[in-house]
């Protein structure tokens, strides 16, 4: 018999996992569910089955059912709100508990001890990709602790949630943790330069379109993808980021933090987070995107947050 699985959790990434875990995961049992908006969750059951899922109303409820849990929360805060309700859930022995959030590696070598402490296994899995790619099962899944916990996390894994891993067996739990930092620190870097570009070529008389033929050309892939978004405008039209402006100056901050505890400076992300601030002050953090650093930009340029698209 499989194992009972529970998602909490059910944000842009969230959901498209929790798609591909109903269509392609060893599931013999409904797939359990909790966000705290519970009208996310379900929406969510019953777009992919009430058969194949439940909605809950309460994290301790799934807990107390289910052999593996996973996390994927979207800060430090949301995350050990719910670990102090996994815990509530009581006795946690025997479960496997994955976190896919993107916290700062203290804040997951804490919540790894509290789960191991309560006698649980524990893995730190982040993951790379945008909502597509969860959407896709495409994820680039980066699992660490104890080999053998990670073993039981991957028939979830490759060929169902993502392509692919980048496993750290028998290292610290914060390793994942500090490899997603760095990560997403040049994901930060090359929004800011495809902004500062395309701005510039505004301002210079250039026009974007030239640059983006370029960004297609030379580069395709993810740059071109972020550049459609800056130049199509849908930065500013978006009902819901992709990539929150609060969610992307959390992940710059732990970045900070983390290389000024290594002794150096990453002035590029010092960069980025400052054209975060004007995206959060101008349209609001939750609301704005990542690529709306391109309306920070053209901000600081003398050009309006909006283009004309």
């Amino acid at each position: 018999m499989a194992p009972q699985v529970m998602w909490i959790g059910l944000g842009n990434m969230g959901r498209g996992m929790c798609k591909n875990l109903v269509e392609k995961g060893p599931l013999d049992s409904p797939l359990l569910l909790f966000n705290r908006t519970k009208k996310r969750s379900d929406d969510l059951s019953a777009k992919l089955g009430t058969d194949k899922t439940e909605a809950l109303s309460s994290i301790e409820d799934g807990v107390k059912r289910a052999d593996i849990v996973f996390t994927c929360l979207s800060n430090d805060a949301a995350v050990e709100e719910a670990y102090a309700a996994i815990l509530r859930a009581g006795n946690l022995k025997g479960k496997l508990v994955v976190d896919c959030s993107t916290i700062h590696p203290d804040a997951t070598e804490k919540t790894a001890k509290i789960v191991v402490d309560a006698g649980a296994e524990f893995v730190a899995s982040p993951i790379f990709g945008p909502p597509a790619n969860a959407e896709a099962g495409q994820l680039l899944f980066i699992p660490a602790g104890p080999k053998a916990s990670i073993a039981r996390l991957r028939p979830y894994t490759t060929g169902v949630m993502g392509i692919a891993e980048i496993p750290f067996e028998d290292k610290p739990y914060a390793s994942s943790s500090k490899l997603k930092l760095i990560g997403n620190t040049f994901i930060l870097n090359m929004v800011t330069q495809l902004a500062e570009g395309l701005t510039m070529a505004e301002k210079t008389e250039v026009g974007t379109e030239p640059v983006q033929q370029f960004i297609k050309l030379l580069f395709g892939g993810v740059h071109a993808a972020y550049a459609d978004r800056m130049v199509q405008g849908t930065y500013h039209k978006m009902d819901e980021p992709l990539f929150s402006a609060n969610n992307a100056l959390k992940d710059a901050g732990h970045a900070i933090n983390l290389a000024e505890a290594a002794g150096m400076v990453i002035r590029n992300t010092e960069t980025a987070a400052g054209y975060l601030k004007d995206v959060a002050k101008h349209v609001g953090g939750d609301k704005g995107d990542i690529a709306g650093i391109y309306g920070a930009a053209r901000m600081d340029a003398g050009l309006k947050y909006e283009n004309d698209a």
